[in-house]
């Protein structure tokens, strides 16, 4: 019977980190996506950009429910509807690309909204899972950084891919993205499958009945409460350090970068730089899975959050005239590696990637610490919280619009402070007098 259930948790560890990829496939698809519509329909950044919030704000739409959902249906049921509402979400999406008119871009982002409700429901799923499958602790931290590093993967190949799909930004449209498309779209309907056939190991019903009759619940608990809002902070970080930087590098008008003096492609590099920054979370998350076990979520936090910073701080003050040597995942030349020649800030910025790459995973596993039968809800709110990587790079993106791309940053400077905070104080469960069982 042990051995029956540990090949069972292998299987449904698995899936869960399978699905975690998928959580990053169609998300960063997003990103790229926004340079498409900017130009396909000739519009402003922000309009262009509107697919990306439009992910991050069916978050705040679908966390509480997605919570409800998982708490009454399980893990099972729940990822099986996750993924039937993605392979909508992107099927839309597609069928965008066959319109002519301007109606192509609100079918896109109806897609892209839709999208989001899955990828939504996925991350309700798959994050207690995997810390639940390991136990919680150190261990469970050490699950989700190992989820982490594939949807890492995942989010890194889908630019890499972009890239080689899109070789002229200016010129691309939606129909140029239909391999990625059908790829998400066959990923899809394989996982719903073999997730059917699969055996998932469920907690407990009597659990999640006792739970809806206690008058406690994860906002019960101060730590969990201010873990969220680390969520938001956190995600919003994440997103808005790559998202200026790219705006930055690549802007003409300020032509950091010397392009035409120099006669490159400063979109082509800007884009590399920016790549290589999601290629360092990859990085940082295959180093986070591998320490994990012997590095607690707290001292990771702790470390991360300083260290970033410390990068942050200094590229705000950084002479944008000094200039660097920065190996890149994708130069203009169209090779896999390359230099490219940027301001020392820059490469402070990209080396950020390292420390928000296992931010997600420590926040959670120091969130959820403690809550025993109010995880599933908790799991929940926690989504509701990931809109922050809509809202956050909107109030970053204003700050330019005002002053500079460098002063910016001090929203940046702001979330890791309070991400350190977190660490250091918040973190701490002060109501272990509960009940939890």
């Amino acid at each position: 019977m042990s051995e029956q259930k540990q090949s069972s948790n292998v299987v449904a560890i698995i899936m869960m980190i399978f699905l975690f990829g998928m959580i990053a496939f169609v998300t960063n698809l997003a990103s790229p996506m926004g340079d498409v519509l900017k130009n396909q329909f000739d519009v402003a950044n922000w309009i262009g950009t509107l697919g990306v919030f439009a992910n991050f704000i069916a978050y705040a739409v679908m966390g509480i429910p997605a919570g409800i959902m998982l708490q009454k249906q399980g893990y099972k049921k729940t990822a099986l509807a996750a993924i039937a509402i993605g392979f909508i979400g992107v099927g839309i999406q597609t069928l965008s690309g066959t319109i002519g008119s301007s109606t192509a871009m609100i079918v896109y982002l109806l897609g892209a909204f839709v999208a989001g409700f899955s990828m939504c429901l996925l991350n309700t799923v798959v994050n207690p899972m995997l810390n639940t499958l390991g136990g919680g602790g150190n261990r469970g931290n050490q699950l989700i950084q190992v989820g982490g590093s594939f949807n890492s993967l995942c989010g890194t190949a889908v630019i890499i891919l972009t890239g080689i799909l899109l070789p002229n930004i200016k010129e691309a449209k939606i129909e140029n993205v239909f391999p990625l498309m059908f790829s998400a779209l066959a990923i899809f309907a394989l996982a719903f499958v073999v997730i059917a056939i699969s055996t998932i190991p469920e907690k407990n019903k009597a659990s999640a009945v006792a739970q809806n009759k206690s008058q406690y619940g994860p906002l019960s608990f101060r730590h969990f409460i201010l873990g969220a809002i680390a969520i938001f902070v956190y995600v919003g970080v994440e997103v808005g350090i790559p998202n200026v930087l790219n705006k930055w590098l690549q802007n003409p008008d300020i032509d950091v970068l010397n392009a035409k003096q120099l006669g490159i492609n400063a979109e082509a590099i800007a884009a590399s730089v920016a790549g290589t920054y999601w290629f360092l979370m990859l990085i940082g998350r295959l180093v986070g899975a591998s320490i994990a076990r012997r590095v607690s979520a707290k001292s990771m936090l702790t470390g991360v959050s300083t260290i970033g910073l410390v990068f942050v701080v200094i590229a705000i003050f950084c002479p944008t005239d000094n200039f660097v040597n920065l190996p890149v995942f994708k130069n203009e030349a169209g090779a896999l590696f390359g230099l490219a020649n940027v301001p020392v800030s820059a490469a402070l910025l990209v080396l950020c990637g390292l420390c928000t790459s296992v931010m997600w995973g420590g926040i959670f596993n120091l969130a959820v610490e403690g809550l025993g039968r109010y995880t599933e809800k908790a799991s929940g709110f926690f989504m509701v919280l990931v809109c922050g990587g809509g809202i956050l790079p909107l109030i970053q993106n204003y700050v330019v619009d005002i002053s500079t791309y460098s002063t910016s940053y001090w929203v940046i400077a702001a979330g890791l402070i309070y991400l350190l905070y977190y660490a250091l104080v918040g973190s701490k469960n002060v109501n272990k007098n509960i009940p939890v069982e």
